[in-house]
């Protein structure tokens, strides 16, 4: 049946375009031409700079034939040009695939096949880690590889022997790729916002991550939302603390220059970085798991500028951030906002809401209240908590147990090439996050627990399937099983509970704890290594699976990893 209206007009080429954040830069090079847009080290970009540099990314790019239905992937730090592929990428109509650069080369050669990149722009520091990925896809391809172009980006505060290397192997240098484009590019827009703009990998607790595919439309809806809910200004100084290879650096990559803001690039975060970048550059706004307020908080004096010359906003999200922590970073002068989200929802997409009577609470209460994951984004319709069993929301009672949800235009597409992952995420015409959480009475959610095994270790996702499959490599192991273990650095770190094979000579079990540790580092991500193993027998059930929460459970009586005092 035909919705009915007042009226039968129809869409023009004059009053509906798709929906895209490209617009954003297009409208801070006319707006603020001469405004520094991206500052590194000793290098400064205009906005009418960055612009020009975007439009011949585009348009090297589309010269070798690379443009809708490509992929081209970024393996590099926060530096002016990953934050210039965020738009260059997309207005040639390619699909951005940022890689998280602390992966380990099987894992980005599993995500560069998957997502069939056919560029990779390296930065020098990681090129080897690239090479290393493409020799595995090769070694596996049985004679039908085709190598990516790899284009690679020099840094000067890096080696330059790593870039010479790099051009030996037939790399080009970025800005030469640039000079090969024009400025004047006649970029186009999607026809169809629901195209595709971004694919990010995530951590899943299969032995393969996932591709999160996000569209046109949800990337412009969250970098319009994210200045919103945050009350950030025009112009605003953001400094790079997040990875923009984390869901995009949550959508800041294109809400910077809706906001004609300034990008402060960190190619390495230390406390001492963002304290110096606060006083030289007058940062006003940035975002940080946790694990980077704790640095921050736990800085040595002489690494610290206080007190602070003017309010700093901080976002933060990732892992649920410890009261203690919240409460360190307000009396040092932060204003921290807390937001909840996943890659599969373009980043944060709830908000612990401040309200105007908690200024009147204790500080400690005040710290508890904003821990809590808070209410839905204004650009998220809908968010939820619901029963595992029944699937109805779950009362507003503080206790009941129930795993949130979300629907609305900032979810993800879908998997990329997953249609079993997706039947089961959209089921019941929900996003379902995995997520455990509680509703308190007013509406505000927080989560309890993760219904998926996965543990969020300095706010990066590590599968503990993984870290078994590798523990039950080593030839001492029987069994093996990976929770999560409070961790007074990372917040969680990987806790390995271990049965050895009964030949093994058990007498020394911390050199046995040490060669296992050490035969995981050859094995997978420095972060993924378990900080500590236990020995014995694992609990089990009746039909032998093993029984994580009692192992859980365990871990907790064991007490935090402590920070090591060297």
């Amino acid at each position: 049946m035909a919705i009915r209206d007042i009226d039968d007009l129809p869409k023009k080429a004059a009053n509906y375009t798709a929906l895209t954040p490209l617009w954003f830069l297009e409208r801070a090079a006319k707006v603020h031409p001469s405004r520094k847009a991206v500052v590194h080290g000793s290098h400064t970009y205009t906005w009418l700079q960055t612009y020009q540099r975007c439009c011949r990314l585009a348009s090297a790019l589309a010269k070798r034939s690379v443009g809708a239905g490509s992929t081209v992937a970024v393996i590099a730090p926060n530096i002016p040009a990953t934050y210039e592929a965020h738009f260059g990428i997309p207005m040639c109509g390619a699909v951005i695939n940022p890689v998280n650069i602390r992966l380990n080369a099987s894992t980005i050669a599993f995500l560069l096949g998957h997502s069939q990149s056919a560029t990779v722009i390296v930065d020098q520091e990681f090129f080897t880690l690239a090479e290393d990925s493409l020799k595995i896809m090769k070694e596996k391809s049985q004679g039908h590889f085709n190598p990516p172009l790899l284009v690679v980006v020099a840094d000067e505060a890096c080696d330059p022997e790593a870039l010479q290397y790099a051009l030996r192997q037939g790399a080009i240098e970025y800005e030469k790729f640039l000079e090969s484009g024009d400025p004047d590019f006649a970029w186009k827009p999607p026809q169809d916002e629901w195209q595709s703009i971004a694919l990010g990998y995530t951590s899943g607790t299969t032995a393969s991550p996932k591709g999160v595919v996000l569209h046109h439309r949800g990337a412009y809806l969250m970098s319009l939302c994210n200045p919103l809910v945050w009350g950030m200004n025009e112009g605003a100084i953001y400094l790079w603390t997040l990875p923009m290879f984390h869901c995009n650096g949550w959508c800041f990559t294109w809400a910077i220059a809706a906001l004609c803001g300034t990008n402060i690039c960190l190619r390495q975060v230390t406390a001492k970085g963002v304290y110096s970048a606060i006083a030289k550059h007058g940062v006003t706004h940035f975002c940080a798991a946790p694990v980077v307020l704790n640095t921050i908080v736990n800085a040595a004096p002489e690494d610290t500028i206080l007190p602070l010359p003017h309010v700093v906003h901080v976002m933060t999200a990732g892992a649920a951030p410890p009261p203690a922590v919240l409460f360190a970073m307000s009396r040092k002068g932060f204003r921290v906002t807390h937001t909840y989200g996943l890659s599969e929802t373009y980043g944060p997409s709830t908000i612990c809401a401040w309200k105007p009577e908690w200024d009147s609470l204790p500080p400690d209460t005040q710290a508890r209240l904003n821990a809590r994951q808070g209410v839905r984004y204004t650009t998220l319709e809908c968010l939820d908590v619901i029963s595992t069993k029944t699937g109805e929301p779950v009362p507003a009672d503080g206790k009941t147990m129930g795993e949130i949800v979300m629907r609305g235009n900032v979810v993800m597409k879908g998997y990329l090439k997953n249609p079993k992952a997706n039947q089961e995420t959209f089921a019941n015409g929900w996003f379902h996050s995995g997520d455990l959480g509680v509703k308190h009475q007013d509406g505000y959610i927080e989560i309890k627990d993760r219904s998926k095994d996965i543990i969020i270790s300095g706010g990066e996702n590590i599968s503990s399937v993984e870290v078994e499959n590798s523990l039950y490599l080593h030839p001492a192991v029987l069994e093996a099983s990976v929770v999560a273990r409070a961790d007074e650095r990372w917040g969680e770190s990987p806790c390995a509970f271990v049965t050895l094979k009964p030949e093994v000579n058990k007498s020394d079990e911390q050199w046995l704890a040490e060669d296992i540790m050490k035969f995981c580092k050859s094995k997978m991500p420095a972060y993924w290594v378990p900080k500590s193993v236990v020995f014995g027998p694992l609990p089990k059930t009746a039909t032998g699976k093993i029984q994580k929460h009692v192992l859980r459970a365990k871990a907790q009586q064991l007490g935090p990893v402590k920070l090591s005092k060297l």
